[in-house]
């Protein structure tokens, strides 16, 4: 049986034009101005309220979250740091991420602390900042801490909020899938 050849090249390119799980990939980019090599994730990973917070305040705008992997790389001299970007809502605005305990990784070997970082100065953003009215940070991160995270299966962001409650973020998509390509796309392999 034959398909006609229209319908056949309709159904391909939308087929070529449906996001798969890959969507979210790894990508490098050479900053021209400082000659800085940076590696991120196409685009960063969208984190949603936990279905509590959803339901406690349904009719209202919820806060959103979003991280991302970074490395930099000087001529050889690599670096990393995790990219956080913090969108409030009017249901339980966040406090200030940059606060010293105010985020939290929760993982399945248990909580990580995040400590606020000085990214190095480089022409350009490595992920594109969601709302301008939100707020975005640096935290330290390691190679090692990059595959506890790959690893996981349990992957949460605890922020305090204004009032001292915990916001707890969970990730839209597979975080494993997308920090294990990433790992291998930027050569962090093995122990």
């Amino acid at each position: 049986m034959r398909l006609p050849l229209i319908p056949l090249i309709l159904l391909s390119g939308l087929l070529a034009g449906c996001p798969g799980p890959s969507s979210i990939k790894p990508v490098e980019a050479l900053d021209e101005h400082t000659g800085v090599t940076l590696g991120t994730l196409k685009d960063p990973i969208e984190l949603v309220p936990g279905a509590e917070t959803a339901a406690l305040v349904s009719h209202k705008r919820l806060s959103f979250a979003y991280l991302g992997p970074v490395e930099w790389d000087r001529s050889g001299a690599i670096s990393y740091g995790l990219w956080i970007h913090i969108v409030p809502g009017n249901d339980r605005p966040p406090g200030d991420i940059h606060a010293p305990a105010d985020l939290t990784l929760i993982l399945d070997d248990g909580p990580v602390g995040l400590s606020l970082m000085e990214a190095p100065i480089v022409g350009r953003e490595p992920y594109h900042r969601v709302a301008s009215w939100g707020q975005t940070a640096y935290f330290n991160l390691t190679a090692e801490l990059l595959k506890r995270m790959a690893a996981s299966r349990k992957f949460e962001l605890d922020a305090r909020a204004v009032d001292g409650s915990i916001i707890s973020f969970s990730p839209t998509v597979d975080t494993r899938g997308i920090l294990t390509q990433y790992l291998q796309a930027r050569g962090i392999t093995g122990d």
